[in-house]
């Protein structure tokens, strides 16, 4: 190894080793000046973990948050079936259209009904004779009867014989049954006569329902005036529009927290800034197996009958609400060394605390602060990323002073 004493001795020294001496030396004096650099920052109260960050802060307000369920679905009816006729024949007059409103047992078709009458007028012909069938048989058994009696009474001075007697009963006996025949032919023709009445009343065709809502809505028209139909060919669809209902579906996480009574806000991008009322009706006691979601019924009221089956629609479900709650933007929340907290800025000392906190209710750009709690202060919103605990910070010319947060909006009526 060569020692070097003198600037001689540097001279001496092979290309290659002098730009070795060279890089050394530039290694040596580059440590020296980080040295010399940690030191003065030491000296000075800053450092690595005291440098400066320019940060935006907003007071920690207070003010009430919901805890809400936000679902996405579509409307049905909240009743619907078709109208089709009971008998064949051909559609004469139909005298509603799509949209009008039915009431209940209004006349809205009528079939061709000739053959009808004629079948109705048939069964009558047939009842008038069975009733002359019957007073005939009446006679006749009146006429037996006053013989068998006189008979009796001659067979009793022995002036007829057993046979004789034996068949003025029988004689007797055979008018009775015919007399009760033609009963039953006269029950027969008169039920016939019904039955071919009802069948042409049956070409009048009528919306009836038992429960709900008074007033209908035609949804579809199935059939044209002039069309030859079968029985149970449909003809047009009645839909129940007030209430109208809402069908969302919930995972697992939201399922258990539906319950039938919930008062919900519905609205429809197709009207802006409108909020319908509504109530959870009806909740499927299990999740489908495909989705794992499970079907939620939801009750609106449409008095004016806006709302129509098979729009989109968002539903709001409150599940809780806290009045006088703190509260912090969420973009305040940051992560460090494994826990959830929030940088307090101190204006006047210009540096920021970490300060765990847990977090309660999220609505929106808000969160609620549980704990500490005395949690107050300004929170900073914007360059929080970039902060360690204790380090500067730089604000900007205004600063906010503390203010209460706006209550949220308060729930319509009836929610």
């Amino acid at each position: 190894m060569t020692k070097i004493k003198s600037l001689k001795d540097v001279k001496a020294l092979s290309p290659k080793a002098k730009i070795l001496l060279g890089a050394g030396l530039f290694v040596l004096v580059a440590a020296a000046g980080l040295v010399v650099k940690s030191l003065t920052a030491k000296s000075a109260g800053t450092g690595p973990r005291m440098g400066t960050v320019a940060v935006e802060i907003a007071p920690v307000s207070e003010g009430t948050i919901r805890d809400l369920g936000l679902f996405s679905g579509t409307l049905v009816p909240k009743s619907q079936f078709v109208v089709a006729p009971k008998v064949s024949g051909k559609l004469k007059k139909l005298y509603v259209d799509i949209g009008d409103r039915l009431s209940d047992g209004q006349l809205i078709a009528q079939l061709e009904d000739e053959e009808y009458q004629q079948a109705v007028l048939q069964a009558e012909a047939d009842l008038n004779v069975a009733k002359a069938n019957l007073e005939e048989a009446r006679s006749a058994l009146e006429l037996a009867k006053k013989e068998l009696e006189r008979s009796e009474s001659l067979y009793t001075k022995g002036i007829l014989s057993n046979a004789q007697i034996d068949a003025a009963r029988a004689q007797a006996n055979a008018q009775d049954s015919k007399y009760k025949v033609a009963v039953a032919q006269v029950s027969n023709r008169e039920a016939a006569l019904e039955a071919a009445r009802v069948r042409l009343s049956y070409t009048r065709i009528t919306a009836t329902w038992d429960k709900g809502n008074s007033a209908r809505f035609v949804g579809e028209r199935f059939a044209y005036e002039g069309a030859l139909l079968s029985s149970n060919s449909q003809i047009i669809s009645v839909l129940e529009l007030e209430p109208i209902t809402a069908v969302i579906y919930a995972t697992d996480k939201e399922y258990f927290r539906i319950k039938p009574g919930q008062e919900v806000a519905v609205s429809s991008t197709a009207f802006p800034g409108r909020v319908f009322q509504g109530a959870v009706t009806r909740v499927a006691p299990m999740l489908q197996e495909a989705s794992r979601q499970a079907r939620v019924e939801i009750d609106i009221r449409n008095d004016e009958a806006v709302l129509k089956p098979g729009m989109f629609i968002n539903v709001e479900i409150e599940f809780a609400r806290r009045e006088r709650a703190k509260l912090v933007p969420f973009s305040a929340l940051v992560q460090r060394g494994g826990r959830q907290g929030v940088f307090l800025a101190d204006p006047n000392a210009l540096t920021a605390a970490f300060t765990p906190v847990t977090v309660g209710i999220v609505e929106g750009e808000l969160a609620e602060v549980l704990e500490p709690a005395d949690f107050a202060g300004f929170a900073v919103v914007l360059g929080q990323h970039l902060l360690q605990d204790g380090m500067g910070i730089l604000l900007p010319e205004k600063t906010p002073a503390p203010a209460k947060a706006k209550p949220a909006a308060a729930v319509p009526a009836g929610r």
